[in-house]
């Protein structure tokens, strides 16, 4: 009997390693787990469509991630989407011309906000906006776009 009580315990064990190993690949897989400390300073940008951008998604330039989407609304005068940023302060020195895309990431899509910095000698202060803007590129609309387009020719 002793045995079969060791047997029970190294496969409880095992059972809670492979579920705590589950648990940490899904938060590595969503970027739950992202955090950009607790200095930050916020930044917005203004866009005709964002796709499906999400809060939390990370802001990043050049590849390196240095903020996160903190909230996405709607303008309800230009029906644009306004999507505040938080940027860490270690980034403190972002020329204020610098540009905003929306961009898709991985197999499965994720959209994230890539940075393209400018060459302003003013850098980006807390609660400026940034005016230089790309929306997301659509799939559907593009594959639309595709398909009927009849090439601007007429045929007799």
């Amino acid at each position: 009997m002793r045995a079969n009580y060791k047997v029970e315990i190294a496969s409880g064990i095992f059972l809670l390693l492979g579920i705590a190993a589950l648990v940490w690949l899904a938060m590595r897989a969503t970027d739950f787990g992202q955090d950009i400390g607790e200095d930050t300073y916020q930044v917005s940008a203004r866009f005709t469509n964002i796709g499906d951008l999400r809060p939390r998604a990370p802001v990043k330039i050049g590849g390196v991630t240095v903020g996160l989407v903190e909230s996405i609304s709607l303008d309800p005068v230009s029906f644009e989407a306004l999507v505040n940023m938080q940027i860490d302060a270690r980034y403190n020195e972002i020329p204020n011309d610098t540009g905003a895309s929306v961009l898709t990431s991985g197999i499965l899509g994720d959209r994230y906000i890539g940075l393209e910095p400018g060459g302003s000698p003013d850098i980006l202060e807390h609660g400026d906006e940034l005016f230089i803007t790309q929306s997301a590129m659509v799939l559907e609309q593009l594959v639309g776009k595709y398909l009927f387009n009849t090439g601007g020719a007429e045929e007799e």
